[in-house]
């Protein structure tokens, strides 16, 4: 598997010195956090306006209730910061992008999902927790990435396969799940100053079995997506 290389498009722009040891992840991801002098606006985003739709590989935990109490408690915290929350059932980990609707078509998302199929790893599980951030988002720090990565990397190589190739090497794939998007430019100080108070939280221990080939949308501030193919792992 490629290893992890730094890129400026990504957060944080270097990799951990670790991806084996949750531990290390997250001081990685607090670390890159917490240096930041500003957040931008995640919704100002080229080529992705309210209505825009395309094809990803996901991550959904639509049923995890110890996934969407943490995140209702953390979002209740910050409320006050005025960030547009990620509702119990748009809880995500986006893997990788695969295309848009009439670009990709329906007979080679099919042959996709054949290809991810014979390719998948073994069920894993992985820890989320503690609280971090990005330039646009407060997220949670995920661990150990060594399986996510492994799933990113065969996920490529079927996208490969069938010429719907990732907009990202796996080598700039930066684990994490959002809990709520910020939504204007503003000094990172007193965001950061928030999420530290909420990092000492129960780490929650989420199971993937499968992967979701969606089809998502921007609805204004929000994300929604419908599923068009659920895929087991090995």
């Amino acid at each position: 598997m490629p290893l992890l290389s730094a890129d400026p498009a990504a957060f944080p722009a270097e990799p951990p010195a670790d991806t084996h040891d949750p531990t290390v992840t997250a001081a990685h991801d607090w670390a890159a956090f917490s240096a930041l002098d500003e957040m931008t606006n995640h919704w100002a985003r080229p080529g992705w306006s309210d209505g825009s739709r395309a094809y990803y590989w996901m991550l959904t935990f639509p049923d995890d209730q110890r996934l969407a109490a943490l995140a209702d408690h953390c979002q209740q915290e910050l409320a006050h910061l005025g960030l547009d929350p990620v509702s119990a059932d748009g809880l995500h980990i986006t893997l990788a992008r695969v295309g848009r609707p009439g670009v990709a078509t329906p007979g080679q998302l099919d042959s996709l999902a054949r290809e991810a199929e014979a390719l998948l790893p073994c069920a894993f599980s992985i820890r989320a927790m503690p609280l971090a951030g990005s330039r646009g988002a407060i997220r949670l720090s995920l661990g150990p990435w060594e399986p996510l990565l492994r799933l990113h990397h065969v996920l490529a190589k079927a996208g490969s396969g069938v010429g719907l190739p990732p907009n990202k090497p796996t080598s700039a794939f930066r684990p994490h799940l959002s809990l709520a998007y910020n939504n204007l430019q503003r000094p990172a100080a007193p965001v950061v100053e928030a999420v530290s108070m909420l990092r000492t939280l129960p780490v929650v221990e989420l199971s993937v079995s499968a992967v979701q080939l969606v089809e998502l949308r921007r609805d204004g501030r929000t994300y929604r997506w419908d599923v068009r193919k659920d895929v087991p792992l090995g």
